[in-house]
């Protein structure tokens, strides 16, 4: 069995010049044979990178060819190096290199073993690897770039004839862009700087025909170090550069239609985001159903409506439901914010633009109105659009026709408008700050929204349906509303209407941590008592004692025992009255000493 130390020793008295090299490239041993030869000890080169040992050629082509391809296939076979002795003697090898592993697949060492070589066994061992075992496109030029020699490939490729090519300037087979670029002596400086790789040419066949070519080259100098000759080895890529020039084409293409549909998802998710949020129309008032009778009416018209109401009072789902009871239900619902554009970007978020039309226009784009073709648009918040556009807007309800921003062509376009505000537009109008015309254009079907404060019952209806709905959302148990509680809701003014009452119940969902809705918590504004029932009596600014705060709650425990009919507990009792259990109402009238009256 061979040991590892005769392993060694055959390796230091191989009669062959041989290195071990570590993974990180420097040299774990070097045999005998190799050290008589290059005339350093073994402490002089173990541990150093072959590179120091080598011509400049030779250290340019490992680091950049050998040692990749040594990687990349595990082995090297009849690669040419020239070593450097000690005393300055150039030595020509050739080399022959392996990989070795141990079972686990864990490297070990690269194993290289070298030959010497004549010059002649040199050339032609480069002729016969360069110009007859490859068939790659390869072509030699002197100095002065005229060629020297061609590979039949080459001729091939290019449809010429050897006779037709040999003692020609290289550039006679440029294209004309890259002849001119080479002239006026750049041909031969390119030359003179040597070796190259992955230089971009076109070259022009025979028969007019431009190859795009990826092109290598390695020089060869002569004792004073100046090129003598170059080899050039060309790719063909005239294929794959058409086809990357036509998957960019289409890329641009796919990107511009992708942002398009986007844009338009993102216009439809505002459309679903509408509903979700608030669902239906909620309530039986008379004032809702006063509206709600004439967005019936106007809904099959392809009338312009005009939504009015204080904010948060739902116009946006008013005009959805408009749009939804109209023959154009099965087009887009488009919603345009007036408020949330910059000025500047009003004409191209309406109309679109095209590409270069303006600094950032990277590409062209398609406005909302194009969107809802076909279906609604409703333009929120009428009165922010600037009083400049407002004649180009105008133009698109009266034509309905417009064009893009830097476009000349005039697009139709078949829209029905729905505009919302919560201002006055005609005191807008006597302010000078809205246009009269697109006022009358807008209105021919004013709808006003009720406030809340207006629709009675709706605001409990509503602030069950939104108790119900959050608790959904929120993975909560459902929470009930008591009779006190409702009577609070009724009683506030709601400024906000439908928009704060869900944020009001949605506030008190999250703040409550039993099974008991806490609006004390969420509506800061009002005053409750410990057990939650609003003191709509106190003013706000009021600092009660606990002696008064003892005398309204016996007060008021004695009110709701009389609305009641002193029914303590069950449906309609005093206990659900005031949102307490019937035991503490129970400790409540013995605490207090409250008792029936005695009927005579």
């Amino acid at each position: 069995m061979i040991t590892q130390d005769d392993y060694q020793w055959l390796f230091r008295k191989s009669p062959s010049m041989a290195t071990s090299i570590a993974e990180e490239g420097v040299y774990l041993d070097v045999n005998d044979t190799m050290l008589q030869r290059l005339g350093y000890e073994r402490n002089e080169m173990v541990g150093k990178n072959p590179e120091l040992f080598t011509t400049p050629e030779t250290a340019t082509r490992l680091r950049d060819e050998l040692r990749p391809a040594l990687r990349r296939t595990g082995k090297l076979e009849n690669k040419p190096v020239s070593f450097v002795t000690k005393t300055g003697d150039v030595v020509d090898c050739l080399a022959n290199a392996i990989v070795e592993y141990d079972r686990e697949g864990e490297f070990l060492r690269t194993v290289a073993m070298f030959t010497e070589i004549s010059d002649q066994a040199r050339a032609n061992f480069k002729y016969r690897t360069l110009y007859r075992a490859t068939p790659a496109m390869l072509h030699t030029v002197d100095g002065d770039g005229l060629v020297v020699t061609v590979t039949d490939h080459w001729l091939q490729k290019l449809g010429f004839t050897r006779e037709e090519v040999i003692g020609r300037p290289i550039t006679d087979f440029f294209s004309v862009r890259d002849s001119q670029f080479y002239s006026g002596g750049r041909l031969q400086k390119l030359i003179a700087d040597g070796d190259f790789n992955n230089l971009e040419r076109q070259m022009l066949a025979r028969d007019g025909t431009v190859l795009d070519l990826v092109m290598s080259a390695i020089s060869h100098r002569d004792e004073d170090g100046n090129v003598d000759h170059m080899l050039v080895a060309s790719k063909d890529v005239t294929d794959r550069r058409r086809a990357e020039r036509d998957l960019r084409r289409t890329l641009g293409e796919n990107a511009r239609l992708r942002e398009e549909l986007e844009r338009e998802r993102d216009y439809l998710r505002e459309e679903v985001n509408v509903a979700m949020n608030f669902g239906r129309i909620i309530g039986t008032s008379p004032a809702l159903r006063r509206m709600l009778k004439k967005v019936e009416a106007v809904a099959e018209t392809p009338a312009s409506v005009l939504v009015q109401g204080e904010s948060g009072v739902g116009k946006e789902l008013v005009a959805h439901a408009i749009h939804m009871q109209s023959p154009r239900a099965d087009g887009p619902l488009v919603k345009v914010n007036c408020a949330s554009i910059p000025k500047e970007l009003f004409e191209s978020e309406f109309f679109g633009h095209m590409k270069g039309a303006f600094t950032g226009a990277h590409r062209d784009r398609i406005g909302r109105f194009q969107l809802a073709d076909g279906g609604t648009i409703f333009l929120d918040e009428i009165s922010e659009i600037p009083l400049e556009l407002q004649g180009k807007l105008l133009r698109v309800l009266q034509e309905s026709e417009f064009e893009r921003v830097g476009d000349d062509e005039t697009r139709s376009v078949d829209v029905r408008i729905i505009a919302a505000t919560n201002r006055d537009l005609e005191q807008l109008i006597v302010d000078g700050e809205f246009r009269e015309d697109l006022f009358y254009r807008l209105s021919v079907f004013p709808v006003e929204v009720p406030p809340l404060r207006e629709r009675g019952e709706d605001i409990v209806q509503l602030a069950q349906h939104f108790l119900e709905q959050t608790c959904k959302d929120f993975g909560r148990t459902t929470l009930a509303l008591t009779r006190a509680q409702t009577a609070n809701l009724r009683n506030y003014d709601w400024p906000g209407n439908v928009r704060e009452l869900k944020n009001v119940i949605e506030r008190a969902v999250i703040l409550s941590t039993g099974k008991v809705l806490r609006l004390d918590l969420s509506m800061p504004g009002l005053k409750f008592d410990i057990d939650g029932v609003a003191d709509a009596a106190i003013a706000n600014d009021e600092v009660l004692s606990e002696k008064d705060i003892r005398e309204f709650q016996r007060n008021n425990t004695v009110k709701a025992l009389r609305q009641t009919n002193w029914k303590v507990s069950g449906a309609g009792g005093a206990a659900e009255l005031l949102g307490v259990r019937p035991t503490t109402l129970a400790d409540r009238i013995r605490t207090y000493k409250i008792k029936r009256p005695t009927i005579r």
